[in-house]
């Protein structure tokens, strides 16, 4: 449990506003709805006394904040699981993480996640809402996340992924033989029928995938994309949409293709690939503190680099 304690001054030019909104703003690191909270409990007194949210402040009053974090996810437990940091301070974290990794704990998932990775890295993190994480990767999609390691910094981080300030970009490969690269700009939602997947629907959140040919093969292509929007399985379902679904992909990935003549152990690469062939290779984001945009990227996993080598062999043999 963290105490936060706070003094500031409502500014005349916000005269008339809400105090929730007057505060957000005279306290930007804190979200109006943890300061709505606070206010709702009376850990925070105007000129000395409580007030509502929805009261009109005047200007001019003083302000105190004396409140405490509790624990943001009470029930996680830390846990000693190996982390690859490739990047950390006092206000963020870049974790590359690997395949077969739950990022939060679920049903069927209580333990062994990355939550309780950073929990046990990092005790701090339990009054951070889920330990810092800012967004999320599948399973077994490899490569680079962010993690907030103060309250002030998920603010931040979380504003700036929601104003599309945090750039991230992925390497996959794909079936199908792309022409060019291009943008889907098509919204996803639940699947009308099976609840666990996402599907592209009229009534779905905006999502927006850029992406671009890396190399062509017989019968699959290597692509970069690029995340204008942060959707659940957004490049898998997008990926699907346009009929070039990643290799690998249990959920959306619909039937192997296999060029004709191909060899034995090339037939056996594609079967036997374990997971979507997906990589979160590059991420740029705006440091809390200072505003400064910063840049990290990691190599594709070995997994995929052989995978790669495999279909450029094919491809080559087939030009003998």
């Amino acid at each position: 449990m963290q105490k936060i304690q706070l003094n500031g001054q409502i500014p005349e030019e916000m005269s008339d506003l809400r105090l929730d909104q007057a505060l957000a703003r005279l306290f930007p690191d804190y979200s109006r709805a943890r300061l709505t909270q606070w206010i709702k409990a009376g850990d925070i007194l105007l000129d000395g006394h409580p007030r509502r949210p929805r009261d009109r402040v005047l200007g001019g009053e003083t302000v105190v904040v004396d409140a405490r974090l509790e624990d943001a996810s009470p029930a996680s437990t830390a846990e000693a699981i190996d982390l690859d940091i490739v990047y950390e301070d006092d206000a963020l974290m870049i974790i590359n993480k690997p395949e077969n990794l739950v990022v939060h704990p679920g049903a069927g998932n209580q333990a062994g996640t990355l939550l309780n990775a950073l929990l046990h890295h990092c005790p701090d993190l339990a009054v951070v809402p889920r330990a810092g994480i800012v967004h999320r990767l599948d399973k077994n999609t490899t490569g680079l996340m962010v993690v907030a390691k103060t309250l002030e910094a998920h603010h931040h981080l979380v504003d700036a992924m929601q104003a599309r300030e945090i750039r991230r970009e992925y390497e996959a490969v794909v079936h199908g033989v792309m022409t060019a690269g291009g943008t889907i700009d098509e919204p996803i939602g639940r699947h009308p029928v099976d609840r666990k997947r996402m599907a592209v629907v009229a009534s779905g959140k905006a999502a927006v995938t850029h992406y671009r040919v890396i190399k062509r093969f017989r019968l699959h292509t290597w692509i970069r994309v690029r995340l204008e929007t942060g959707r659940t399985h957004q490049i898998r379902v997008h990926m699907a949409h346009r009929r070039y679904p990643i290799v690998g992909d249990p959920s959306y990935g619909g039937r192997l293709r296999i060029p004709a003549n191909a060899s034995a152990e090339f037939q056996q690469t594609i079967r036997d690939f374990p997971r979507q062939a997906l990589h979160a290779i590059q991420l740029a984001v705006p440091h809390p503190l200072t505003g400064e945009m910063m840049e990290w990227s990691t190599a594709l996993p070995q997994d995929m680099q052989l995978l790669i080598a495999a279909l450029e062999k094919d491809r080559l043999e087939s030009e003998d």
